[in-house]
């Protein structure tokens, strides 16, 4: 065991775990932050993106003894009211059907839009590419994001 001081969503956070703990877990059983999804395990479906300083980083694959000073995000964080313009477009397109995807979702367009805030179709595509939505919501994800840009 390590202790680990970490800032989540702006707070500097203290923890005790092994060096190898995903940060998915840190996040969910330590912090109790649920918002971050598990999903397969192995980086693949995106359900537990979040940032890591302003980088979408699958979280359960990165573990917490990578973070070093770095300021983490979850989706708890994204804004306080759930208002940042990524969710807002979420809301207005209507993309969520059974949301379990949609917080790993939200966190890698939000990542996408600050890198770069006008995507092309080809853009969206590129880096949503990872993310998976069993209930198939791709096209309105796309429109949300392209409503996001606008409206950023």
């Amino acid at each position: 065991m390590a202790s680990y001081s970490i800032s989540v969503n702006g707070k500097t956070q203290t923890v005790e775990v092994d060096p190898s703990t995903p940060l998915l877990w840190v996040l969910r059983d330590h912090l109790q932050l649920v918002g971050t999804k598990y999903g397969c395990g192995i980086a693949q479906c995106g359900a537990c993106t979040i940032h890591v300083g302003d980088i979408a980083v699958r979280s359960c694959q990165f573990p917490v003894s990578s973070v070093g000073n770095q300021k983490i995000t979850t989706i708890e964080g994204l804004s306080e009211h759930g208002d940042h313009p990524v969710q807002e477009a979420w809301k207005e397109e209507d993309v969520a059907q059974c949301g379990y995807c949609q917080s790993g979702q939200i966190m890698q367009a939000a990542a996408l839009l600050k890198s770069n805030p006008n995507p092309s179709d080809e853009d969206i595509e590129s880096v949503m590419n990872g993310n998976i939505c069993r209930c198939g919501t791709y096209t309105r994800i796309k429109k949300a994001i392209k409503t996001a840009a606008k409206n950023s």
